[in-house]
């Protein structure tokens, strides 16, 4: 089976009793998924594992009948993965802390081919304090962020996602934007490395 079939065309082939089709639709989007529950848990582990249970779920709906096929089978498949990252943290009550890494302060003069270690130090933080900067706004602008930014998602697949209008999707990203300048100067906040 060739991996240019569509996903609708994999569904339907998968609900046929084609388990290889639900292999191809796997491999497709495997990558994407992982990414957003890691984005969001920080923890490959906990990243691999609800992996594994979004996935098992996806098959059980799949099963049961409960997907619609309108052509948007990754926003389907990334809403769950969503939903089950946030649902772990609502069962755990926990979130995880950013810890510092002053200790790694002696590898700063290190070189790694081009860069750096300092470089590559600086800039990881740099992106440590933009995705504290993101977890300051409310949760529907934080989500946009983090799907356009992150998931690489268009605004039409951000909407699809959520549930909302493409102008409400982009109207979320706009005030996302303002409140993040906000922050970052009511706090007189530097995201450059000097």
């Amino acid at each position: 089976m060739s991996t240019t079939i569509s996903d609708s065309e994999l569904i339907r082939a998968y609900r046929g009793g084609d388990e290889q089709a639900f292999e191809i639709l796997l491999t497709r989007h495997q990558d994407r998924v992982y990414t957003k529950i890691n984005f969001i848990v920080r923890d490959s582990e906990l990243a691999n594992d609800l992996f594994q249970d979004t996935f098992i779920k996806v098959v059980r709906l799949l099963k049961e009948g409960k997907y619609v096929e309108e052509g948007k089978f990754l926003p389907w498949i990334l809403r769950i993965a969503h939903n089950m990252a946030i649902d772990h943290f609502r069962r755990n009550k926990k979130m995880r802390m950013v810890r510092s890494r002053d200790e790694m302060d002696v590898f700063a003069t290190i070189q790694t081919g081009d860069a750096h270690i300092e470089d590559i130090l600086v800039k990881d933080q740099i992106n440590s304090d933009v995705r504290c900067l993101i977890d300051e706004l409310p949760e529907d602008q934080r989500e946009v962020v983090r799907m356009r930014m992150y998931d690489n998602l268009s605004f039409k697949e951000i909407a699809e996602t959520t549930g909302v209008s493409i102008n409400t999707a982009l109207g979320r990203m706009r005030y996302a934007v303002i409140n993040l300048r906000k922050i970052v100067e009511e706090n007189n906040i530097q995201l450059t490395p000097y």
